[in-house]
């Protein structure tokens, strides 16, 4: 297998594990997966959901954790691979996430949930930055959208694309009711189309601009496809929960085991975007009616906590805490299909090896 070259960083396998928050992806599994020749991502959402000073001051805590478990993935990688971090756009603080993340020696920036169209001006603000970026998109509009901005405002464009597919875990780009008639959506023409206008940019800039498919790639077989389909690499999330590193309570990763294709559902997120999830006590009461929101944790730019049907922090932070009857459990459409638990080494070694 290929190895994935970003500007200049190499990262040894073109595989890339999916940022997952709150908590699920921070240190422990983003550096196991860069010690294995992968591009580790930790997710900066409510990162510092267990830092002493959280509850007091949520702004504070998240940065210095960001700092912290950057470091401590970069101490696990030993070197290897590529250390990078997930920024939702839709957050309150998400230029001040993106800064540290550059700040604290982040390899890349990958941002999704909204269109990142300053990030390549906040990354540039940090003196000396070296940080790659890449937008989520999923479709050739978004894509377009972005590289046509990046360009005529800031004369610069994507070190590297993500694109997810309407398969893949956690916040998805895509309508409700595309998502009702999901084999309907052809991906694969989508991927090909973002593939193709990415070209120019590629010319114009004078390098190359990798294009990672995610959302449904499972196995070898899989990532076979989307490379055949002029793809560079792939993103992976929902596999790596079910790790002996990964940053979940035990409970979170024995119901990703469990799950059984019909528990796997769509939920509505406070977010304003539709989200994939294990259907589970929680969302049950969700859809009987709005939970409680006692505490506003500052977390998304436009969140109205009287208008929403639940706090996501709260939600996010239960489920990787291990109560799952009060947690929001995200996962992606292949969830059923994982049955045991594995090292990083021997998951990274099962998708490589063919």
């Amino acid at each position: 297998m290929k190895s994935l070259k970003i500007g200049d960083m190499i990262a040894k396998f073109p595989i890339i594990q999916g940022g997952m928050g709150v908590g699920i992806s921070r240190s422990n599994l983003a550096g196991a997966v860069a010690k294995e020749g992968g591009v580790g991502i930790i997710s900066t959402a409510q990162i510092g959901y267990d830092e002493e000073n959280f509850e007091k001051n949520q702004a504070e805590a998240n940065l210095a954790a960001i700092d912290k478990h950057i470091k401590k993935a970069k101490e696990i990688a030993g070197g290897n691979g590529l250390v990078g971090v997930n920024v939702m756009v839709a957050l309150k603080h998400f230029k001040d996430h993106v800064v540290q993340s550059v700040k604290s020696g982040a390899d890349v920036v990958i941002c999704g949930a909204g269109l990142p169209m300053d990030l390549p001006e906040i990354v540039k603000s940090v003196k000396g930055a070296t940080t790659k970026i890449a937008p989520i998109v999923s479709s050739e509009r978004a894509a377009k959208l972005i590289l046509k901005m990046w360009d005529h405002k800031y004369k610069s464009t994507a070190d590297f694309i993500v694109i997810e597919g309407p398969r893949a875990g956690g916040h998805l780009g895509f309508r409700p009711e595309d998502l009702e008639h999901i084999e309907e959506i052809d991906m694969d023409s989508e991927i090909s189309k973002i593939i193709e206008c990415k070209h120019a940019y590629e010319e114009k800039y004078g390098h190359n601009i990798p294009v990672i498919v995610g959302g449904g790639v499972f196995d070898s077989e899989d990532i076979k496809h989307v490379i055949e389909l002029g793809a560079d690499g792939v993103q992976i999330g929902s596999r790596f929960v079910a790790t002996y590193e990964c940053d979940a309570n035990q409970c979170y990763k024995d119901a990703y085991i469990n799950a059984k294709k019909s528990d796997i559902t769509i939920v509505k997120s406070p977010v304003g975007m539709p989200g994939r999830a294990i259907n589970n006590e929680f969302i049950k009461k969700v859809a009987e009616g709005k939970q409680p929101i006692t505490k506003c944790y500052q977390c998304l730019d436009k969140c109205n906590p009287a208008a929403v049907p639940y706090c996501i922090t709260k939600a996010l932070t239960e489920a990787v805490k291990g109560h799952l009857s009060d947690g929001l459990i995200f996962c992606g459409d292949n969830t059923d299909r994982i049955d045991k638990m594995m090292s990083v080494h021997d998951l990274m070694q099962e998708l490589v090896v063919e």
